[in-house]
């Protein structure tokens, strides 16, 4: 692990995005059944999902920090136009590390909850995982590129 004890406590967010591709026979359980599968509410456990991935992420990432988070807040959206749920996860800390792999652990865990509940209509489903925005700490980031910091 990297040595965090000279460091100061500061604000931390971070907001990750995972994106899922759907294909059409999981697109049309969407548009007819609002997101409900055999196995419930795709859009809810999703959401639990990422919240529980994001407080785990240090279980999950070896030589991550444990750190204490002050906010998890994931949203998971239906775009029918494309056929493709948007979850963002944003994690929020003050500490000494950051809490990006914290956003990006919530984002992709609410994707694979969604692709676990879909993946008896169709095997088909991917998705894709960045970080969007990061603040606090040597970077600032947004829209995933880098535009301040040290």
């Amino acid at each position: 692990m990297v040595d965090t004890s000279p460091k100061s406590s500061t604000p931390r967010i971070a907001t990750a995005e995972a994106k899922v591709l759907l294909p059409e026979a999981v697109n049309e359980v969407f548009l007819t059944g609002g997101g409900r599968t055999a196995k419930g509410n795709v859009f809810d456990v999703s959401r639990l999902a990422g919240i529980m991935g994001a407080k785990r992420t240090s279980d999950l990432i070896p030589l991550c920090h444990n750190i204490y988070l002050d906010k998890v807040d994931v949203k998971v959206t239906y775009v029918q136009e494309v056929g493709t749920v948007l979850i963002k996860c944003t994690s929020v800390t003050v500490g000494k590390t950051g809490v990006e792999m914290e956003a990006l652990t919530g984002a992709s865990v609410a994707a694979l909850a969604l692709i676990d509940m879909v993946k008896g209509i169709s095997p088909e489903v991917t998705y894709t995982v960045r970080l969007l925005e990061k603040e606090g700490g040597k970077r600032l980031v947004r829209d995933g590129k880098v535009v301040g910091g040290v």
